[in-house]
This record gives C-alpha cells, sequence and structure tokens, in this order.
C-alpha cells in the first residue's frame, strides 16, 4: 500500500508486530485462584482482624451500620502488613471527582525512625480521612480557588486492593471526596446517599407486604463496555485521536459494517490475547468480568460482568476502564472509549443493567411465572414506570455529554427521548390493571427447531427490544444510553432517587388505606390502576428509531432534549432540585455546581476540537490537497505543451473542493472569536454555530481525501485504521 512515510511506518508497525513480553501461562495460574488475589476480602480481613472487629465491619459492610472508628488502627494495621506483604511501598486514596476520571495522591508506608532507618506506618487516621489538595478539581463555584482543603473519607464498602506495576506495588482505598465545607465534590458521596434512601422507601413497601429481610435492599449495576481497539501507531499520526479521542475528519470507507460480519465474528488474535491479560487483571482485583466479543462496528469489543452491588460495580467499571486502557498499550494498541471516535459506523455506549433487591430476596424486579399474581413485583414494576414518566429529563441529563450526543438517537442507540420498553407479557399485564384488575399472563412457550437431534427450546413470553433506552429484560432494566467514557455513577444516582420517590408515593398511598381498613389487594389495585393511568405514556414496545415514533412521543407529551445544552439545565429546574433535596442527595448548591462544571466541560471539549480541526486542516489537509493541486496543473501544463487539447476536470475539482474548505475554515476561525454572557449561552451557541461550522469543514476534507493522490494524504485512513490489525 502506498502512503507517506508516518503512514507507511505505522502500517508497517502493525505488520510486523511481535509480542513485547512472554503470554500468560494459564496452565501454571488458573483463573479461580487468581480472583480476588490482590483484594484485601472478606477472606483476607477473616484471617488477620481479631474477631470482635472483623464482626464489627462486617455488620458495617453488610447491613449499613455506623462504622466504629475505635477499631480503624486495628484494620489500617493489618491492611498494611498485607499489602506490604504483597511488596507494596505506598498507599493511596482512590477518589472520583466530577471529571468523570480516577483520581489518585501516593503516599509512601515507609517513614524515618530519626536514627538512620525507617519503619512502615499506617494509622486508622490514615486510613479513614485523607486531604489531597482540591484545588484544581472541577467544583461548579462550591468553593474558590485558593480553598484548598478537601477531604477523602473511607468507603469500607468497598473492598481496598493492590495495583501492580513492573516496577512496583501499591494500595488502593476506594474513598468520597468532599471540600471543607462538606459538599459533594465526587461521584461516589451521591450514589452513597442515594442508596442509603433507596433502602428507606423499599423497606417501607416490603413491611407493608409482610416481605422480612435482614439485608439493605440495595441497587444492582451490570455495565456492558463498549470499546475500540486500533494500533498505536496509527494515533501517533492522527492528532484528533491523539488529543481528542476521535476522528474530527475521515473520509468513509468502501466498507464499513455494511455486511454485518463482524458482530460476534472470530476475535482478531491479538486482540485476544489482550483481552485475556485485561480479564487476568481484573480477577485479580475481583472484578466479576463474564463476557467477551466482537462488537457491531470493525475493531470494536465489548466486555461485561456479572452484576453487583451499584457502589461497587461503579468502582470495578472504574477498575474495567483503566486496566484496559493500559493493557492495550502493552500490545501495541490504544484503547478508545470515545463514544464516536469514527463517524458512519457504531459509537460505543455502555448499557446499564439496573434491578434492586439483595442476596436473601433477589431481584425485586422478578416477575415470577405469573406476573399478574405476583403484587409486590407489580408495585416495584410500577413504581419505575412512575419513575422514568416524572423523571425523564433527569435520566436524560445524566447521559448528556459532547461526545454522546454524537452517538444518541444515531439509529445505533437509544434517541434523546425516554421511553420504556415492557415486552408483550407485562405490557398486558398493565393494560389489564388499567382496565380494573388482571386475570392472566401470557405463558412461555416452547420453539420446535426441526431438527431431530435439537431439544425444543423453551420460549420468553416476549422479544427484547434493543432500540429502546429503558428495556426490561427478564428482572431488571437495561438502561442502554449512557455513553462508553462515562462513570456510571450519575445514571444510578437518578434512578435510585427517582425509585425512592415512586415507592415513597406507594407506601405512603398503602399505609393511607392500610389505615383507613382497605385490603392490602384493593389498595395496591387502586395505586397501579392511578400510575397506569398517569404514567402508562412512557411504556413504548416499538421500534424507537423510527421517525414515527418521534411523532408519536411528541403527541404524548414526552421530551426530546437532543443536546447536552438543552439537557443539562434539567439538573437545577424545580422538579429535580425538589427531588434530590427531599431526599437529601443533593443540595441546590451541588445540583448548581454540576450543570456548571458540566457546561464548562462541554464549552472546553467542543473549543479544542474546533481549534484542532481548525490547525489540521491548514497545516495536514490544505498542504496535502495543494501539493496534488499543484501536480496536476504541472501536469496539465505540460500536456498543452505538447499540443494536446486536455481539459483537466479532476484539477478543476481539486481546487473547487480546495477553495471551499479553505472558505469553511475561514468561517470557523471567525466563529471561534466570539465570547458569551455565561457558561449556558456558550454552549449553546458552541452547539448552534460552531459544531455545523465543524461538519461544514470535516465534509469538504472528507470529499479531498477521495480525491487526492493517496502518497500525498499525511492522515492514516479509516480503511488503514479499522481493518489493519
Amino acid at each position: 500500500m502506498s502512503g507517506i512515510k508516518a503512514r507507511l511506518n505505522a502500517i508497517s508497525a502493525v505488520i510486523n508486530y511481535k509480542p513485547a513480553h512472554a503470554p500468560l501461562n494459564f496452565h501454571e495460574t488458573k483463573p479461580t485462584d487468581v480472583f480476588g488475589s490482590n483484594v484485601f476480602s472478606e477472606i483476607v480481613m477473616k484471617e488477620r482482624l481479631p474477631k470482635e472487629v472483623f464482626k464489627s465491619l462486617k455488620k458495617t459492610i453488610d447491613q449499613g451500620q455506623k462504622l466504629d472508628p475505635t477499631i480503624a488502627d486495628v484494620v489500617a494495621n493489618a491492611m498494611k502488613d498485607w499489602a506490604i506483604e504483597k511488596g507494596a511501598t505506598h498507599f493511596t486514596h482512590v477518589f472520583y471527582p466530577l471529571t468523570g476520571q480516577t483520581a489518585e495522591k501516593h503516599d509512601a508506608f515507609l517513614v524515618p525512625d530519626g536514627k538512620g532507618s525507617a519503619v512502615a506506618e499506617f494509622s486508622g487516621k490514615m486510613l479513614i480521612q485523607g486531604e489531597p489538595d482540591a484545588s484544581s478539581f472541577p467544583s461548579g463555584g462550591l468553593r474558590s480557588t485558593f480553598e484548598a482543603r478537601g477531604y477523602t473519607a473511607w468507603d469500607v464498602t468497598s473492598p481496598a486492593f493492590l495495583l501492580e506495576n513492573p516496577n512496583g506495588t501499591f494500595l488502593c482505598i476506594p474513598t468520597a471526596f468532599l471540600s471543607w465545607t462538606g459538599e459533594a465534590l465526587d461521584k461516589k458521596t451521591p450514589l452513597l446517599r442515594a442508596s442509603q434512601t433507596l433502602n428507606k422507601q423499599a423497606k417501607r413497601v416490603l413491611k407493608l407486604f409482610g416481605t422480612k429481610t435482614t439485608l439493605p435492599v440495595v441497587s444492582y449495576a451490570g455495565p456492558e463496555q463498549e470499546y475500540f481497539l486500533i494500533d498505536r501507531n496509527f494515533v501517533f499520526s492522527r492528532p484528533d485521536l491523539l488529543i481528542a479521542g476521535r476522528t474530527l475528519f475521515g473520509a468513509k470507507p468502501a466498507k464499513g459494517q455494511e455486511f454485518e460480519d463482524q458482530y460476534f465474528g472470530v476475535i482478531p488474535r491479538r486482540v485476544l490475547s489482550f483481552m485475556m491479560e485485561v480479564e487476568n487483571q481484573l480477577f485479580k482485583l475481583g472484578v466479576p468480568v463474564k463476557t467477551r466479543h466482537n462488537e457491531v462496528a470493525p475493531s470494536q469489543f465489548e466486555i461485561a460482568p456479572i452484576y453487583e452491588q451499584s457502589n461497587l460495580a461503579t468502582d470495578h467499571n472504574q477498575l474495567v476502564m483503566t486496566t484496559m486502557r493500559s493493557v492495550a498499550k502493552r500490545y501495541g494498541m490504544i484503547c478508545l472509549l470515545h463514544e464516536k471516535p469514527f463517524a458512519g459506523i457504531n459509537g460505543s455506549g455502555k448499557h446499564l443493567n439496573y434491578s434492586i433487591g439483595n442476596a436473601e430476596l433477589g431481584s425485586l424486579f422478578d416477575p415470577g411465572e405469573t406476573p399478574h399474581k405476583n403484587a409486590q413485583f407489580l408495585v416495584f414494576c410500577a413504581a419505575a414506570i412512575r419513575a422514568l414518566h416524572k423523571y425523564s429529563t433527569l435520566l436524560r441529563a445524566t447521559v448528556a455529554t459532547p461526545s454522546n450526543d454524537h452517538r444518541l438517537g444515531a439509529n445505533e442507540a437509544p434517541p434523546a427521548i425516554m421511553s420504556m420498553y415492557l415486552g408483550e407479557q407485562l405490557t398486558d399485564v398493565f393494560e389489564q390493571i388499567k382496565k380494573g384488575g388482571a386475570k392472566g399472563s401470557k405463558q412461555k412457550g416452547v420453539m420446535t427447531v426441526g431438527v431431530d437431534t435439537l431439544p425444543p427450546l423453551p420460549m420468553d413470553p416476549g422479544d427484547r427490544n434493543r432500540t429502546s433506552p429503558f428495556a426490561f429484560t427478564g428482572n431488571r432494566f437495561e438502561f442502554r444510553a449512557v455513553g462508553s467514557s462515562q462513570s456510571i455513577a450519575g445514571p444510578q444516582v437518578a434512578l435510585n432517587s427517582m425509585m425512592s420517590e415512586a415507592l415513597d408515593y406507594i407506601a405512603t398511598e398503602l399505609e393511607k388505606a392500610k389505615a383507613k381498613g382497605v385490603k392490602l389487594n384493593d389498595a395496591v389495585q387502586t395505586v397501579l390502576q392511578k400510575i397506569m393511568k398517569d404514567h402508562d405514556a412512557i411504556i413504548f414496545n416499538g421500534d424507537n428509531y423510527s421517525e414515527a415514533w418521534h411523532k408519536e412521543a411528541a403527541k404524548r407529551g414526552l421530551p426530546n432534549l437532543k443536546t447536552t445544552p438543552e439537557a443539562l439545565p434539567v439538573l437545577t429546574s424545580k422538579p429535580v432540585v425538589d427531588l434530590f433535596t427531599k431526599y437529601g442527595v443533593f443540595s441546590e448548591a451541588e445540583l448548581k455546581s454540576r450543570e456548571e462544571i458540566y457546561l464548562e466541560q462541554y464549552n472546553k471539549t467542543l473549543l479544542t476540537e474546533a481549534n484542532l480541526m481548525v490547525r489540521m486542516a491548514r497545516t495536514i489537509i490544505f498542504p496535502a490537497a495543494m501539493r496534488y493541486q499543484g501536480e496536476l496543473a504541472s501536469t496539465c501544463t505540460a500536456l498543452k505543451g505538447i499540443g494536446h487539447d486536455f481539459k483537466m476536470t479532476t484539477l478543476e475539482d481539486v481546487t473547487a473542493k480546495l477553495r471551499s474548505l479553505q472558505e469553511s475554515v475561514s468561517k470557523l476561525e471567525k466563529l471561534l472569536d466570539h465570547s458569551s454572557a455565561s457558561t449556558h449561552a456558550e454552549a449553546k451557541y458552541l452547539c448552534d454555530k460552531v459544531l455545523p461550522g465543524m461538519a461544514d469543514v470535516r465534509s469538504w476534507a472528507d470529499a479531498l481525501e477521495a480525491v487526492v493522490a493517496d502518497d500525498l494524504w499525511a492522515l492514516p485512513s479509516y480503511q488503514e485504521m479499522l481493518f489493519i490489525r
């Protein structure tokens, strides 16, 4: 394949790639031996802690009881000894600021003893609380820049773990991150608050049904993580991938995903090696990853875990992203978590499987074999219906990012219209309830394949809907609008809070009816019927990608917040402020700070991309196109010099496209010379004016890529990046 030197070198590196290290030996080390080996787990604590200390800690972890601070020194000492025995030299409080990334500050265990030697030190105070400099983290006006004090607080419910590096090991302690005045500056604190209120409201409902449990009712999460892998050498020749994480330019290749031969296809050998090492590293950290496969787009893949308690699942998903990025480098690749790194093919999401329950109760969203008779399930499912209808815009706002805007509604992901898929069986049951009472449920069938050697297969009473943003999938809901690079904390905070409000409403109505002597079944029927009459507009089992649904949704009054600047102001709307302040999840100031932070991140992202686009157009694309123009002009002149009356249509085409590119870049530069009165006004301007300007620049640049001589084009092409593995 032809190409300029940088592209040729990249392609050569891919073709001649050889692993830089020995492969993992799965014969010597079994996954069952590895799993959790780097976690300060319940097994380790039971072995190393005094019996009473372990019991006290276990009550805090399992039952949500207050942590006894007097045991901190004992736990810290045991944790330190365990970590040092495994080679750790440092410890860090891991936290999750509002950047959406993982943050950490490392401190050494060793402290000089004043005698020329050193001792290992780690106290209960050091375990429970840290004090990183908080001045450079986004606060959205919660604090002034000169006010640097911020605290990390040990989250005992998420176990400490060890991260290995070729040159050492360090202890990681999951923590919450708060300001000196007590406001949440992170993703974890609101999730813990929302989980606490969900437990309170869910138990009120369970008490009415006589359902007893000694454990808290918690939310569970299972994020299916999509991502792209491409060779690192290509990135070094693509400033857009290097800086923005996505391609700002790139002509459509002759083949994309049209053949539908990528999905569940045979995993490329180097990619499979990467996956196996990622899984090995995650097994050590106790992350229960279960599934791996090719995704729809070329060079796109997925990793999915078994479902866990939501706080732990959130921490583990951060570890999954960190581990994939790290391990990819070892295999000469880069892991792209951007929601839309390549135009014209599917982007990446993070399908969030959500349920509530506990180890004693199982999932409270499990309908059983006869859901029409399962009143407790119907109540919790109805709560989800009410919650989504009342707070659909809130849920939309939790996935509002500049990168996710490229993906939502692009016939590869659900639209910005929030709706719920219940399936044929449950829709029928709730329709019966709306009309007066459910008398029966559609039952599972049996599929006869027609091959004697294959057994009959059980069939679910309804199919699945892959276009719905919030779909019921058997014993949980799947929220499909989360972006691949996002923390799953935000959507879960919203879901837990929404469910708390709905369960609070139902519990209050049932308690009133009980006080009046109304039978529970009659009271439940009344409440469910009212919920269906008021909120069934949110239920839609059809094709969410269709234009007909957009029109139907508008008739139903369902909001369609297509862009981030439209969605984020919802965070400070009165219904949302009332919801979060009522249940102590966010203060109004904390909500305002998040709106400001996320709008600012939107603005910074778009300005970075737009400025980068101008620079790439002027320094990479212009020169390549002009050189080609010059070659064509020279050829045309030479032909005329020898008497050929030759009309060079290609020259005219390139000249016209080059002129249009220059004009569009100049327009984009003028658009960037602008200032707005507020962060929101700036976001709206960038969305309405700058994004279309960027699209115009790209259209002309991509048109030039399709005609300029390949040996003059500096940027690795889509067909190279996506298909050379």
